[in-house]
């Protein structure tokens, strides 16, 4: 693995060594990489939301009443067991 170096703020530097006397993380360079892959998977979620709003939008104005909405969620609920 290619190694880098960074500099961090000293209030970041102790929450850093924290993680690792806390024996949760074997080493910074582990708590590191569980960061930046969290950070990957926000953003993949925020794309992924953002392109089902996108999707919604393009999509125009339903023409389905409350009631119409409230049964489809029960049936969908209902199929795929969430509800007894």
């Amino acid at each position: 693995m290619p190694r880098q170096s960074i500099t961090l703020t000293p209030p970041n530097e102790a929450w850093l060594a924290e993680q690792v006397s806390s024996e949760e993380y074997a080493s910074k360079s582990e708590v590191m990489n569980a960061l930046i892959r969290q950070a990957r998977r926000d953003e993949e979620n925020i794309e992924a939301i953002r392109a089902a709003l996108i999707e919604g939008e393009e999509s125009g104005r339903s023409t389905a009443t409350v009631e119409d909405i409230r049964r489809e969620a029960i049936e969908e609920l209902l199929a795929d067991g969430s509800l007894p």
